[in-house]
């Protein structure tokens, strides 16, 4: 052996140690930041060292190791509406709007799954079904939007995240102020379980695939909240007959108050409150009063009519808690 090729491994022997330490470093920090790389990259490292050899600098390359960056695998699902969604009862296809992310460093299939049958709650909404926001628009688009199936679950790239809604009808028998929860799972396709697993040659790339710190499964719950409202009618009569009394006499008024007291928490539409003018009297022109102010007989911008057989006042929407008091008079013949 030449005094050059002895030189040569001496030095590789007295200095492998330190060479060794110094691309310690490195390698960790590669693997610290290996969630922001993607699965399946190809990390290589090829180190160098040069010595002087009786006056000539000779430069030393190591083999290259090559390393494939293996796939963490990291679901997330948040519920995405403001507050509780207002539903009515018997409501259909009542919507909430969640979104699946893929937190992990490789494109990866979500397998999702829904319960709406928690115990907590008070009522269940039926027929619950799963659509992916195709247009990424954010809003629940009726023949647009892709009907979930499990048998092709969404692939999600690398920090992407999808929108998910979920359809549900609302019983009938639900009642004002009761609350539904809805619960939305996602899952990697790969695999889910402790954080660290392994899921060896089932990464991109061919490298393995490791279960994050969401252990590769996520969920949260949306809320139906009902809001509903109902409307009593009670009708009273008062007379005023011609002496000042309150016979029932020929000529003599009665005035007809109508009150409509509206419950609940939601509102209601179109409320229109409609009065025929009983037989053996006449009604009194003018006479229509909504909560105090005084409304004309013609179809105009007012909300009273009188159309010659009965009156009508039109509420329009009328939110609960709120009592609204119709009077008019008629003069018994």
């Amino acid at each position: 052996m030449s005094l050059g090729k002895r030189q040569h491994l001496r030095f590789i022997a007295l200095h492998a140690p330190l060479l060794l330490a110094a691309l310690s470093p490195v390698c960790l920090a590669s693997q610290a930041q290996a969630a922001g790389t993607l699965a399946g990259t190809s990390i290589e490292n090829t180190a160098t060292a040069s010595y002087d050899d009786g006056g000539t600098t000779v430069t030393v390359d190591s083999n290259t190791v090559s390393l494939i960056v293996d796939e963490i695998l990291d679901i997330a699902v948040n519920w995405d509406d403001p507050g509780d969604v207002s539903v009515r009862p018997g409501e259909l296809d009542a919507v909430l709007k969640f979104t699946v992310t893929n937190g992990g460093n490789g494109p990866e299939p979500a397998i999702l799954g829904i319960d709406s049958n928690i115990a907590s709650d008070a009522f269940d909404p039926t027929a619950v079904t799963m659509f992916i926001d195709t247009d990424d628009n954010g809003v629940y688009d009726v023949g647009t939007d892709t009907l979930y199936s499990p048998a092709t679950p969404p692939t999600l790239a690398p920090d992407a995240s999808i929108t998910v809604f979920l359809l549900g009808d609302i019983p009938a028998s639900t009642a004002d102020g009761e609350r539904s929860e809805v619960e939305l799972t996602a899952t990697a396709a790969t695999g889910s379980g402790t954080p660290g697993t392994v899921f060896a040659g089932q990464g991109e790339g061919g490298g393995d695939a490791v279960v994050g710190s969401t252990g590769a499964t996520a969920d949260d719950s949306g809320f139906y909240a009902v809001v509903d409202a109902a409307l009593d009618l009670t009708k009273t009569a008062t007379v005023l007959d011609p002496f000042g009394g309150a016979t029932q006499v020929p000529g003599a008024i009665i005035t007809y108050r109508l009150t409509a007291e509206t419950t609940g928490s939601g509102a209601l539409d179109n409320v229109v409150i409609t009065d025929a003018i009983p037989a053996d009297t006449t009604y009194v022109d003018e006479s229509i009063t909504l909560d105090s102010t005084g409304l004309t007989d013609t179809a105009d911008a007012d909300a009273g009519t009188y159309d010659g057989s009965g009156i009508a006042v039109t509420l329009g929407t009328v939110a609960g808690g709120t009592t609204n008091i119709i009077e008019f008079q008629v003069v018994i013949d």
